[in-house]
C-alpha cells in the first residue's frame, strides 16, 4: 500500500491581506497529479484544512473540489482529521456523502467511525469505532487499520483533565489522557494489516514557526513522543509547518508540514508531502516529495536605501515572490517615496524602515526603529527635522508627558469597553 501524508493546507489563509487562494488551487492540482503519478492508494490529511473555523465559500469550494478529485470516484482512500483551526462539525457536515466515495472525515477525537458499504470497486470501511477504522482499498491485497485522532483538546474531548490550573499538572494530565487514548488505539492493530496513525497535535521537541497558532497553554498541550502508538508502522502528524521527523517516538513519525510558506519565519523551507510504502509486518519506506506550487517568501535588506531597491526591481529580482523589505534610512521616508516603494513590486508585503544615524559613522550598526525607547525615537526625529540640532531636556520631558497622557486615555477607553462588554 502506498500512502501520501499531507497536512496544514490552511485554505483561506492570507499574508498581510494578500490572497493566497490561487497558490492553494495550484497546490491542489499538483497534489492530485502527484497522486496519479505516484499511484497513491491512500491519502492521510493530518488537520488544519482551513485557516478559520468559519471559512469563506471559496475556501470550502476548493476543499470539496480537492477531496472529490483525490478520492478518484471512490478508488483511492482518503482520511482527514480536524486540526485546531478547523470547526469539527463543519468539516464533517458532508460525511454521509463523503462516505459513498470512501472518504473518512473525523472531526472530534472521539468520533465514531463505523463500517460503510459504498458498492463494489470503491474504498470502504470494513470495521471501525471510536477514532479508528479498518480500510479496504480496491486493488490492494491487504487492509489498513488507522488510528484517526482529530485534534484532542480538553474542550473537544469534553473532559476535565486536571483539577488544578497549574501548568505542570495540566501537562501531566493531558499527557496521561493521550497516552491512554493511544494505548487503546494501539490495541486495534493486527499482524496482517498495514498499521497507521494520523493526528493533529504538538509533540514536544518539534520546531515551530510563526505561522502556527499555538495550541499549548504553556506546555499543557505538548505531549511526549513516547506516548504515540508503539505498534504503528507510520505516524502522520499535522500542526508544525516545517517538514520534520519526530525524535523519541517508538514508530516512524513525521510532520508533513504545510504545502505553502505562510510566514516569513518559513523563508528557505522546502515544502513537501511524504510518501510511504507499507506492507504488513515490514518496516516502511519513507520518501519526501518536494512541491513546486506557491510563491516563495523572501527577505530583502536594502543597505543602499530606495535606489538599491529600484535597481533590484529593474533587474527582475524575486519577481514572483512575496517580499519583506528592510530598507536602511537616515531620515523618515517621504509620502511619495512610500507610495513609490509600494508600486515598485506587487509582491511587497511588509516594508520595514531601519534607521541608520548619519552621526554614528559608516561602520555603525543599523538600529531598528521599533526597538528604541520612546524618548530616543523623539530625539532622533527632532534631529532629522532640525538639521541635527538636539532638543533640550525639558522638551523631551514634555513630549513624554503628553505621550503618557494619550496612552493612559487610550487605556481608560479600552477598560471601559471591556467593562461594558462584560455587562
Amino acid at each position: 500500500m502506498r500512502i501520501l501524508h499531507t497536512a496544514d493546507w490552511h485554505f483561506g489563509k492570507t499574508i498581510e491581506g494578500r490572497d493566497r487562494l490561487p497558490e492553494q488551487q495550484a497546490f491542489v492540482e499538483e497534489l492530485c497529479s502527484l497522486c496519479v503519478d505516484e499511484r497513491i492508494d491512500l491519502v492521510l490529511v493530518a488537520g488544519d484544512v482551513f485557516q478559520s473555523p468559519n471559512p469563506s465559500a471559496a475556501a470550502e469550494e476548493l476543499f470539496y473540489y480537492a477531496v472529490d478529485k483525490l478520492a478518484d470516484h471512490g478508488k483511492r482512500g482518503l482520511v482527514i482529521v480536524a486540526g485546531n483551526h478547523d470547526n469539527p462539525e463543519r468539516l464533517c457536515a458532508a460525511s454521509p456523502l463523503a462516505a459513498r466515495l470512501g472518504i473518512t472525515l473525523a472531526g472530534f477525537p472521539k468520533e465514531e467511525l463505523g463500517p460503510t458499504n459504498p458498492g463494489l470497486g470503491r474504498v470502504r470501511r470494513l470495521a471501525g469505532g471510536q477514532a479508528w477504522l479498518e480500510l479496504a482499498v480496491p486493488g490492494v491485497q491487504h487492509t489498513a487499520v488507522i488510528a484517526a485522532l482529530a485534534y484532542p483538546s480538553e474542550g473537544r474531548l469534553k473532559e476535565l483533565l486536571a483539577a488544578s490550573l497549574e501548568d505542570k499538572e495540566l501537562r501531566q494530565g493531558y499527557n496521561d489522557r493521550l497516552a491512554g487514548l493511544f494505548a487503546s488505539l494501539n490495541g486495534k492493530y493486527r499482524a496482517d494489516t498495514v498499521n497507521l496513525a494520523v493526528s493533529h497535535l504538538y509533540v514536544r521537541g518539534g520546531i515551530e514557526s510563526d505561522s502556527e497558532q499555538q495550541i499549548q497553554v504553556g506546555g499543557a498541550y505538548a505531549v511526549d513522543p513516547m506516548i504515540l502508538p508503539v505498534s504503528a508502522q507510520y505516524i502522520a502528524l499535522g500542526h508544525l509547518h516545517r517538514p520534520q521527523y519526530v525524535g523519541g517516538a517508538a514508530a516512524p513519525c513525521r510532520y508533513a508540514g504545510s504545502p505553502l510558506a505562510y510566514s516569513f519565519s518559513e523563508t528557505g523551507y522546502a515544502k513537501s508531502v511524504t510518501v510511504v510504502d507499507a506492507q504488513p509486518g515490514q518496516p516502511v519506506s519513507i520518501r519526501e516529495v518536494h512541491l513546486s506550487a506557491g510563491r516563495p517568501l523572501v527577505r530583502w535588506r536594502a543597505t543602499g536605501g530606495l535606489p538599491e531597491i529600484r535597481e533590484w526591481v529593474m533587474a527582475g529580482r524575486d519577481k514572483d515572490a512575496w517580499i519583506e523589505v528592510e530598507i536602511e534610512i537616515t531620515k523618515a521616508l517621504a509620502l511619495d517615496e512610500i507610495q513609490e516603494l509600494r508600486s515598485l513590486h506587487q509582491g511587497f508585503v511588509n516594508i520595514k524602515p531601519v534607521f541608520n544615524s548619519p552621526a554614528a559613522g559608516s561602520g555603525a550598526e543599523a538600529v531598528r526603529l521599533n526597538t528604541l525607547p520612546l524618548n530616543e525615537l523623539f530625539i532622533r526625529f527632532y534631529e532629522q527635522q532640525n538639521g541635527g540640532l538636539k532638543p533640550d531636556d525639558k522638551l523631551v520631558e514634555l513630549f513624554l508627558e503628553l505621550s503618557q497622557s494619550i496612552i493612559d486615555e487610550t487605556g481608560d477607553h479600552a477598560e471601559a469597553g471591556r467593562e461594558e462588554a462584560a455587562e
